[in-house]
């Protein structure tokens, strides 16, 4: 949505000072399974790629315990960490971390498909039952359109795909959606998982945005292919709306062409804490997938993070 359209629903509608909006969620006896979180040390001995040390809000350590002690409190049994750091031995550092504290179900690692040592570095890492995928696109200087055209990034796919492991996405644009298609043309058989999808914006060049909505109905047509509902809060005149109806069109637009088996929830902590405490983002998601009914809302929450991680419950509160 572009910055008019998002000022235009705006109007009225109440920002972060009005929080009951939120606090009053349905239903929060559902478990939920968090699949985009971020853990990182910067005390440790050779710091951290991100975040960066002029972030005052981000910089400090994000463990599991810190995880657990905010969101166990709002319900979350399970997380997934999306590895937040492009150096191959974080993926080491992020599978032991995990390995601590049961609240962790998965690991999403950061290798690059299509260099000569991707195999062994995933043959490696997959080895831990806790490694469920890598994530690739917007981030780190890589070019994922690019990287199509490579058959060496192709068949490294492919091997994703045989191992029943998972490409998150990261950052979505046009040009990424557009290269997702082309992907899942080549290697129908993999998971791919689109994060962060609702802080996209809509292309304000008409027709850029008809080829991204017809990309977009492209694949809601894949079967494999998953969409997390996080990042949903949006920023407008430095303020933050809290309202459900503010974002409801969006919300309701993916849900039309995903359909309730291919929604995920993630609350992509601790970068959530640039915009409103945990349980608000939470509680709102919430009280609109509770409005589809119970069956839709443990889709969201948990069911479908089975679907598309396969992950495995390591605590009996984990359903």
């Amino acid at each position: 949505m572009n910055r008019r359209k998002f000022l235009a629903l705006s109007a009225g509608i109440p920002f972060a000072a009005s929080l009951p909006s939120l606090t009053s969620a349905p239903n929060a006896s559902i478990p939920i399974i968090d699949t985009h979180i971020h853990l990182f040390d910067p005390t440790r001995p050779q710091g951290v790629p991100w975040p960066d040390k002029k972030d005052e809000i981000l910089y400090k350590p994000a463990l599991p315990e810190r995880y657990r002690s905010i969101a166990g409190r709002a319900g979350v049994v399970g997380a997934i960490v999306v590895e937040a750091s492009p150096w191959l031995e974080d993926n080491q550092w992020v599978l032991d971390t995990a390995a601590n504290d049961k609240i962790i179900v998965g690991v999403i690692g950061n290798l690059e498909p299509g260099s000569p040592d991707f195999p062994k570095h995933l043959e490696r890492f997959q080895k831990n039952p806790l490694f469920r995928g890598i994530r690739n696109g917007n981030l780190w200087g890589n070019d994922f359109s690019g990287k199509l055209s490579n058959p060496r990034f192709i068949s490294d796919m492919k091997s994703l795909a045989q191992n029943g492991l998972v490409l998150d996405t990261a950052n979505p644009n046009p040009k990424l959606l557009a290269a997702i298609v082309k992907l899942t043309d080549q290697v129908p058989d993999l998971k791919v998982v689109i994060d962060h999808l609702p802080q996209m914006a809509i292309p304000e060049d008409k027709a850029v945005q008809k080829t991204y909505e017809a990309d977009l109905r492209k694949l809601g047509q894949r079967p494999k292919v998953y969409v997390k509902i996080s990042e949903v809060l949006r920023r407008v005149n430095g303020e933050i709306p809290t309202a459900l109806s503010f974002y409801r069109a969006r919300l309701d637009g993916l849900y039309d062409i995903f359909g309730e088996n291919r929604l995920l929830f993630g609350s992509d902590w601790p970068n959530s804490d640039h915009w409103l405490p945990f349980e608000d983002g939470l509680n709102l998601v919430r009280t609109y997938f509770m409005e589809k009914g119970q069956a839709a809302a443990e889709k969201y929450f948990w069911k479908n993070s089975v679907a598309a991680y396969n992950w495995q419950k390591r605590d009996a509160t984990q359903p």
